[in-house]
């Protein structure tokens, strides 16, 4: 016997295994979408996050995911993509100050239109990223003033967007702090020990706890009242 019951609309979700990004692949869930969860392997120093990725979307359920290569070294710039230093134990007000090395030029730029891509072949108009413009690092394509550009754009170099479908970028943490974050993502059922934020963790897989990522993380947590399961190499 079949069932009649319409098939859950598809949504593509950029998913790197943090924080954000699994609570807003949970988000996509909880709001009745088929998750497809796009990663990206860009040899990126901090490739335990690939790990972190595989891990929190199979505890998610998560049935279809892509990890899509490219190599963004070859382009260099940026502290996670060069041999560049990863900025260590800056102050909390020197954080978002302005754009760090850590930036990596026009990664969701390049991110979100490779996830319309796939998108277009899904069939899902709906796209979701985990970017924040209160706790982040300084990063302009973090910022509402860039999704709206980029949804916008969606819509006008589309074949899906062109043919009246209306393709739309949920942002729903850009409006929240790294606690409210986290209480999100408790409320959802996301285990947060899966997850990894560390810009530069050791061999091992430990966060070194001194990046801007590593300090927003354990800020997050103190201030959202919620123990830390972050195995740290430096306490």
């Amino acid at each position: 016997m079949t069932s009649d019951a319409p098939a859950r609309p598809r949504a593509v979700v950029l998913h790197s295994g943090g924080i954000d990004s699994t609570t807003v692949l949970a988000v996509a869930i909880r709001d009745g979408f088929e998750a497809c969860a796009i990663s990206f392997d860009y040899n990126q120093r901090h490739r335990a996050e690939l790990d972190a990725a595989a891990r929190t979307a199979a505890a998610l359920g998560v049935a279809r995911r892509l990890i899509f290569p490219i190599d963004l070294r070859t382009i260099g710039g940026s502290a996670l993509t060069d041999e560049i230093e990863v900025p260590k134990a800056r102050p909390a007000d020197a954080i978002s100050a302005d754009i760090p090395v850590t930036y990596v030029p026009a990664r969701n730029l390049i991110f979100l239109s490779i996830a319309l891509a796939w998108a277009e072949t899904l069939g899902a108009r709906d796209l979701y990223a985990g970017v924040n413009a209160i706790d982040y690092s300084g990063y302009p394509d973090c910022r509402p003033e860039f999704i709206e550009a980029f949804n916008e754009t969606a819509n006008l170099a589309t074949r899906i967007g062109v043919e009246g479908a209306d393709i739309h970028v949920h942002t729903p943490l850009a409006e929240l702090g790294k606690a409210d974050i986290i209480r999100r993502a408790i409320d959802l059922g996301v285990d947060l020990s899966l997850t990894h934020s560390c810009y530069d963790p050791s061999p091992e897989g430990l966060a070194c706890g001194l990046c801007d990522s590593c300090v927003l993380r354990r800020r997050g947590f103190e201030a959202a009242g919620v123990a830390d399961p972050t195995r740290y190499a430096v306490g």
